[in-house]
């Protein structure tokens, strides 16, 4: 055999080889390289004039114009496509002439040389059609936690955790639901789906109080031996006129793994809309870290817009992650601009991929929680995924004393930079804490939906050294337990030889389901103050139906994250039940928000029967 012949109808994909593995092309593209040749008449037979000795490119780089190192390495390579093409066998009931296009057993021939002194002409190899899109590598990272048990109100009356205002898990769910996947369960925080949503409670009116608590208690959807307690807790508002100057120092990731259109290209136009509401008081600067950090804005008065928007249009992406020097960079900037009682805030905008210099979570947190201190916030803007850390974004909103949010759309940007701007901005209380203790005479389980990773010790609720969340101006937080009344059938037996109260203390408190307890300190307090209340057992409804909208959605998103996390309390409940008990209490929904709802649980119910 004096050569190989080719023509264009062999060697151009069909429409099943553009569907073949993607590992085939890349073979044949890494192991087989000609230089100094012309290409042959299609139907000649012989070696085209001026050929060399065929080039070998390894995966280690090397190059070899041996034929022993061609046959070598090159039967290796053989043998790996030809394992590959045994995973892509014809359908049962095809000629295998359909499949001779696609046959790896040819390529591998193709590139194995004869051992003779010519060469074998081939043509480069096919690039994969314009069409095709791998499937980005999927290394998110979530932290893990069990969900909340039933818990025995004679043993463990009392439950106390950190509220919770970030909205990022909910987004970043939308995110994957919209992108035809079902979320990781990890990614699923119930009280942050709960959260995202406003629910109208009332603002407080006396000015000494900074909150007002809203409960109700009724049936609860998903069982019917339960009943769910619905505890709203509102902060005061403040207008945007009335908010006071801000110093604002956005610390942009421009490292590699941003150059996404859902990374920095979606930041870009997000930053633009927060620079048109500063006014003359306020004050921007821009900060970025890729493999070091630098300054692209100083600290700019916000009526300098067109300055602003340019700096923000030249941002580029590329290079590798060093986080930790970035936000060190971001606080002397913040510091340097200090505003006086006015709102003093590093907003970190990253996909969390972290991955030169500092990288320890542990040490970042201590050094978020050290600049805390001075009174500068950080609050973090997630953005991307693939590589989304959301473990390292919590961890640093939460010791930062600032909120997480997750940018999807700019939809959601305006939502959380304009529509939210007070919220987002302007702290009204920290380390806010809620503590609800059950009567064991007419409550026998309770279990906490959510709030899974803000659990606190009893002795915590009282001490002020013990950090909690903090809460925006116009927040709300809602928690909902699902409880089981007392003489109702529980899922824990009770014990033989529980302690069963006096008569007296059982009857002074017969009336009374729980007492709630809110603790909170002001802005730029050390002690906190306490608020507190009983919720009475003739609040008890019996029907769904006529409970508020506030109640019945916010059940519907709560039995929404349980489903997606793979709760086992929800009995036969199932989305189709969810998007029924969301569509009925869509109430007010100027922004759409809640009938984007429906149409994602609408998503995930066609997902989950295709997966």
């Amino acid at each position: 055999m004096s050569g190989i012949t080719t023509s264009h109808s062999r060697l151009m994909p069909t429409k099943q080889q553009r569907k073949a593995p993607v590992f085939a092309v890349s073979a044949l593209a890494l192991c087989i390289s000609l230089s100094a040749c012309t290409t042959p008449d299609a139907t000649s037979d012989t070696k085209p004039t001026g050929s060399k000795p065929l080039e070998i490119v390894t995966t280690n780089g090397d190059v070899g114009t041996s034929q022993d190192r061609a046959r070598e390495d090159l039967s290796s390579v053989e043998e790996v496509i030809v394992t590959a093409s045994k995973q892509n066998q014809p359908a049962p009931g095809r000629p295998e002439s359909e499949y001779a296009d696609q046959s790896l057993h040819g390529i591998a021939k193709i590139a194995r040389m004869q051992s003779g002194a010519e060469a074998h002409w081939i043509r480069p190899p096919i690039a994969p059609h314009p069409g095709f899109q791998p499937r980005p590598q999927d290394n998110e990272r979530y932290p893990g936690f069990d969900e909340n048990p039933v818990k025995l109100v004679s043993e463990v009356p009392v439950s106390t955790f950190s509220i919770d205002v970030d909205s990022a898990s909910y987004a970043n769910v939308r995110r994957m639901l919209n992108a035809g996947q079902m979320p990781n369960a990890e990614a699923v925080r119930i009280e942050e789906l709960i959260n995202y949503f406003s629910y109208g409670y009332q603002q407080p009116k006396a000015s000494d109080n900074a909150f007002t608590v809203a409960t109700e208690i009724g049936p609860s959807p998903w069982h019917p031996e339960r009943k769910l307690l619905h505890i709203g807790i509102q902060g005061v508002d403040i207008d945007r006129s009335e908010l006071p100057p801000s110093n604002l120092v956005f610390l942009i990731d421009v490292s590699g793994s941003m150059q996404s259109a859902n990374k920095l290209a979606l930041l870009k136009p997000a930053m633009k809309m927060l620079v048109r509401q500063l006014r003359e008081q306020d004050s921007i600067a821009i900060a970025v870290y890729a493999g070091a950090a630098g300054t692209v804005l100083e600290p700019t008065a916000g009526n300098e817009k067109a300055k602003i928007m340019a700096a923000i249009d030249n941002l580029r992406a590329g290079g590798s992650t060093n986080g930790a020097a970035g936000i060190e960079l971001a606080y002397d900037l913040a510091r340097s601009a200090n505003k006086e009682g006015g709102i003093n805030r590093v907003l970190l905008a990253t996909d969390g991929d972290f991955n030169v210099g500092t990288v320890s979570v542990d040490a970042l947190k201590a050094l978020v929680e050290k600049e805390r201190k001075s009174g500068v916030s950080l609050s973090v803007l997630g953005f991307g995924g693939g590589n989304y850390n959301d473990a390292i974004m919590q961890e640093l909103a939460q010791n930062g004393n600032g909120n997480a949010a997750y940018i999807d759309t700019l939809n959601e940007a305006r939502k959380v930079l304009v529509e939210e701007m007070s919220s987002t901005l302007k702290t009204i209380a920290k380390d806010v804490k809620i503590q609800v203790e059950f009567n064991p005479a007419t409550v026998s389980e309770y279990r906490l939906i959510g709030y899974e990773t803000r659990h606190l010790e009893r002795e915590d609720f009282n001490n002020d050294k013990v950090d909690a969340g903090e809460i925006g101006a116009g927040h709300s937080v809602t928690a909902l337990y699902e409880v089981t009344l007392a003489g109702s059938q529980g899922s824990i037996d009770p014990l033989r030889y529980a302690r069963t109260a006096p008569q007296n203390e059982r009857s002074s408190s017969a009336d009374e389901l729980a007492f709630v307890r809110l603790r909170y300190k002001a802005p730029g307090g050390d002690t906190s103050s306490l608020q507190e209340f009983a919720i009475s057992k003739a609040d008890v409804a019996d029907d769904l139906a006529k409970l508020s909208a506030a109640y019945r959605f916010s059940a519907a998103v709560a039995g929404f994250g349980q489903l997606l996390r793979g709760s086992k309390y929800t009995q036969d409940f199932d989305f189709d039940d969810v998007a029924s008990l969301a569509q009925s209490a869509k109430s007010d929904d100027s922004f759409g928000y809640r009938s984007e709802f429906v149409n994602l649980v609408r998503t995930a119910a066609l997902l989950g029967d295709v997966n």
